[in-house]
């Protein structure tokens, strides 16, 4: 009775209890009506060596649903920005309090600050926070980055120098100065300097800077050594002190300070700033002006200073002057050999200089030059004249070859007079002229070189010495001289007369020169040295092409400084050996000097020393000079150039027709030629091979392009015969690129200065005939290149011409043992032509062509193989007949009981012994097939035939080996 109501209200109280529960649920939603709230910045500081940061104010987050669970408690917070090396923590859910932690090590000196967002979120409806939570606003966070003093002070430098003159306290003498590499202004900052160094005269303050704290002796102590230290400002000392040396400087000496005494120019660099550290110490006295002046003593190198050493033609064309030129004192080669007697001066970098002792002279030879007095010409000569005398000394002469000692026109010096004689031609009037031109030279008598240039346009006669022009200060007229047939000789170093006994107005005893003709004499000798002796006649030299001439390629350059050299008066003289610097203000005299340079244009200058010399007049006030400056001497040192290695590559050995040789056209010799030039340079191994001694310096190769000045082609073996042969150019293409080709019995020689490219097209040109090469079998010849007048020289290139003479054939049995005709006994062997050129090829060459090598070979392996099939097909044959005769032998029905049979018993050896035979012929035929290229493929088709017609022999031998003894047959 009792258990029936509560079975009925049961469901009733189910009903109850889900809805109070979910009456529950709504009231914990309605309850999270806010948001966690969070101050909007905060503050924070981090130490280097911690990770908890210190907020302020503390990071809080307040929630107004609390004391609610989940609602007002909160569960996390949420940082927002990149790269953020912070986490947020809960400490207490309830409080809502939480810490900032950073989660890798910090560095202030990489970063000190951070700035990021955070939000804080409540826990919701549940313990994680993630159903109904809600997020504050967001905070923004400022974490500075505290610095530890883990770093020591460094100094910049590993060592200090300074000089201290004597007798002076000095407010200071040099500063030391420190870094320190921590981020904050307390550990990074140096707060003192200290010198460990006990007992030394010095001191340094709090910036570094040192001082002395006595007058310092030179006496005493020439150099002081300290040692500093430095301290931050958290008084960590310096890692390593550093040495300070301190030289003491004797009393003020006026004087040029900070150069060297030599300077080593390395060529091809430009321009070399000589003092580029030139200090003038005055010892503070009033200096008003100062005068300085720059010597560069190049006397020695060449002809006065360093220049081009090509021939004197190939100058005076590349400084512009007609052509024409004439020299009389050549290089001795090919026929300009009448100087090879003259010792030269082979010690200035083959700038050809001729040593005149006063017993030596030259006779040139007829058609070198020839001088109309009517018409204008130039005499150009470089001269040093030997020690000073008062006898008459001959340059240059043309007198009578015999009878008589007139002289047309002659050169000569009297002392210290220049002296040129001039004489009318015969055919002129009758009346007197200028003959003799006087000019007083001290350049004649100092026994230095100088360049002498006459211009001579009768009755003006100009003479320049060193490009600067001078009058004569005596002219001397004659009559023109008396109509004869005797022909001139001309000499240079002497004049030629004859013995006859007439009175000379020479002094020098004459000397006998061996020479058909009669008792013939040189006199009047000059003593000295000559060089580029020329002669252009039609033409005189303008003022440009003489400075050309005589311009160094070496001197002292001063080129404009941007920030110096104001109020400068600069003075150079003409060859540039001499610079004069005059200003007041000693600063600006510094500055000009500083960029004061050595330069040498050549690509290839003359190695050796230049001495340099820099005199000083300084003044002060009204004084002509208040300071005695002491002059510098030093030098300038010019490196031996690479030298450069020219090369000549292209084809050595090529064949051509006869008919190519005679035709107008002729056979180009070198028509692939190459002309390069290369130099070896060093290069220094990589890193720290210097103190390796099994490391060696490596050799780099290095094309270069320069110029060349000669070419020459000469011919081995005979000589040309101009009748049937000859080397011919070009001429009219040649004109344009100003070369000269001279021809003769030996060969050709090309001259000119040019680049190399430019003598590659004009051999390339040459061109070689033989309108008589039926007797010709080949012809060898040999290319040699040079450059600056012989100084570098190329490989020897030779090349051999082969000629290819053709002939009708011979009938033959067979083609293959045809031999070529007109075959000279050294070509009968097999020749290897792969590197030849054979143009136009002919049937009977004599030299085999590559084609023809490979068409023998193909037919020879075609024979081969044709052999090999020939008899396999006679062993197949072989082997049937065989086999039918043997089955013929046992048709043989024979009633042989009364018969007796007699067998030869060799029969069976002489048939085994044949096959054995047949299979090794059949072996040795197979292998020796190769060498069976004399058979033809019509005689194997007629051995074939043969072998149809007459049958195996073998086979009828066999049957007649059979014997029958029929002495016992009846018949």
């Amino acid at each position: 009775m009792l258990r029936r109501p509560a079975l009925a209200l049961a469901p009733a109280a189910w009903l109850l209890l889900a809805g109070l529960l979910r009456g529950n649920e709504v009231g914990a939603a309605r309850a999270n009506k806010h948001k966690p709230w969070l101050e909007p910045t905060y503050h924070g500081i981090v130490t280097e060596n911690d990770n908890t940061v210190l907020l302020d104010p503390p990071l809080i987050a307040l929630d107004k649903d609390a004391p609610l669970r989940f609602a007002g408690e909160i569960c996390g917070f949420k940082i927002h920005g990149q790269n953020v090396p912070f986490d947020a923590v809960v400490v207490d859910k309830s409080t809502g309090e939480g810490q900032l932690r950073s989660k890798e090590k910090l560095d202030c000196e990489l970063q000190k600050d951070y700035t990021f967002a955070i939000q804080a979120y409540d826990c919701g409806r549940g313990p994680g926070g993630s159903a109904g939570a809600k997020k504050s606003h967001k905070a923004t966070v400022h974490i500075q980055v505290n610095d530890v003093n883990e770093y020591a002070p460094v100094f910049k430098e590993k060592s200090y120098q300074a000089t201290a003159v004597e007798g002076r306290r000095h407010e200071s003498i040099l500063r030391v100065e420190a870094v320190d590499a921590d981020c904050s202004p307390q550990f990074s900052q140096i707060c003192s300097y200290e010198i460990v160094t006990p007992n030394v005269p010095f001191t340094v303050d709090k910036d570094g800077y040192i001082k002395n704290t006595e007058k310092l002796k030179y006496g005493k102590e020439h150099q002081y050594k300290l040692t500093v230290t430095a301290y931050d400002c958290g008084k960590k000392r310096a890692a390593e002190d550093v040495l300070v040396k301190i030289s003491v400087k004797p009393a003020c000496t006026p004087g040029w300070q900070g150069w060297s005494d030599r300077v080593e120019y390395e060529p091809g660099t430009g321009a070399l700033a000589l003092f580029p550290s030139l200090h003038l110490e005055t010892c503070d006295e009033p200096v008003v002006s100062v005068q300085a002046t720059v010597e560069l003593e190049t006397s020695h190198i060449g002809k006065g200073c360093d220049r081009d050493t090509y021939s004197e033609k190939s100058l005076h064309r590349l400084c512009g002057a007609a052509a024409g030129t004439a020299e009389l004192l050549p290089s001795p080669s090919g026929p300009l050999n009448w100087t090879v007697g003259l010792p030269t001066d082979n010690g200035h970098d083959s700038d050809q200089v001729f040593e005149f002792n006063g017993t030596q002279a030259v006779r040139v030879p007829d058609g070198v030059v020839s001088v109309d007095p009517n018409e204008p010409f130039t005499v150009s000569v470089w001269m040093r004249h030997g020690p000073f005398g008062r006898r008459k000394e001959t340059i240059l002469c043309s007198s009578d070859r015999t009878d008589m000692n007139r002289h047309h026109y002659s050169l000569f010096l009297h002392g210290c007079r220049f002296i040129f004689l001039l004489r009318q031609d015969p055919s002129a009037e009758k009346k007197y002229k200028p003959a003799e031109f006087h000019w007083k030279l001290t350049q004649v008598c100092d026994e230095e070189w100088h360049h002498y240039v006459l211009n001579v346009d009768i009755p003006t006669v100009t003479l320049y010495v060193d490009g600067v022009p001078h009058e004569p200060f005596s002219v001397t007229e004659d009559h023109p001289l008396h109509p004869s047939r005797i022909e001139t000789q001309l000499v240079v170093g002497a004049c030629w007369q004859e013995n006859s006994g007439v009175e000379s107005d020479n002094d020098t005893e004459p000397l006998p020169v061996a020479s058909a003709g009669g008792d013939l004499h040189m006199t009047q000798f000059f003593r000295g040295d000559l060089a580029g002796l020329t002669i252009r006649s039609g033409k005189l030299t303008d003022k440009k092409v003489i400075d050309c001439l005589y311009t160094c390629k070496e001197g002292l350059d001063l080129p404009v400084p941007e920030d110096g050299g104001r109020g400068v008066k600069i003075q150079a003289n003409p060859s540039q050996s001499v610079l004069t610097l005059e200003g007041e203000d000693v600063g600006e005299v510094e500055k000009a000097l500083q960029h004061v340079a050595y330069l040498n244009s050549r690509q290839f200058p003359t190695p050796g020393i230049r001495r340099l010399r820099l005199t000083s007049v300084v003044r002060c006030g009204n004084e002509a000079a208040c300071v005695a400056v002491p002059p510098v001497d030093g030098s300038v040192v010019v490196l031996q150039p690479e030298e450069p290695k020219i090369s000549l590559s292209g084809v050595h050995h090529f064949a051509r027709a006869a008919s190519e040789f005679e035709s107008s056209e002729g056979v180009f010799l070198f028509p692939e030629l190459r002309i390069i030039s290369t130099i070896t340079r060093e290069v220094e191994p990589d890193g720290e091979g210097d103190e390796d001694p099994t490391v060696q310096e490596s050799l780099v190769s290095e094309e270069i392009v320069h110029d060349l000045d000669t070419c020459q082609v000469t011919v081995e073996g005979e000589e040309l015969n101009p009748e049937q042969e000859s080397l011919e150019v070009d001429a009219a293409r040649l004109q344009p690129k100003g070369m000269e080709v001279s021809h003769s019995d030996l060969g050709v020689t090309f001259t000119g200065v040019d680049s190399m490219a430019s003598y590659e097209e004009a051999l390339r040109l040459l061109r070689y005939r033989n309108w008589h090469s039926r007797s010709l079998l080949d012809r060898k010849f040999k290319l040699i290149c040079s450059e600056l007048n012989g100084r570098y020289v190329s490989n020897e290139f030779q090349v051999e011409v082969n000629v290819i003479h053709t002939a009708n054939p011979v009938e033959h049995a067979s083609h293959m043992a045809a031999q070529p005709q007109f075959v000279h006994p050294e070509h009968r062997s097999f020749v290897d032509l792969s590197g030849h050129n054979l143009a136009n090829p002919h049937p009977f060459a004599v030299v085999p062509s590559t084609a023809t090598v490979v068409i023998v070979v193909c037919v020879s392996f075609l024979v081969f193989m044709i052999i090999l099939g020939v008899f396999r097909i006679r062993a197949a044959h072989q082997r049937a007949v065989r086999d039918q005769d043997a089955g013929k032998e046992n048709e043989m029905d024979w009633d042989d009981s009364a018969l007796t049979i007699t067998v030869n018993p060799m029969e069976t050896y002489e048939d085994q012994r044949s096959e054995e035979e047949e299979e090794e012929e059949e072996e040795e035929e197979s292998e020796d097939g190769e060498e069976e290229d004399d058979v033809t493929s019509a005689e194997s088709e007629s051995s074939e035939e043969e072998e149809g017609e007459h049958g195996d022999p073998r086979t009828g031998n066999r049957q007649q080996q059979l014997e029958w003894d029929d002495s016992t047959l009846s018949y």
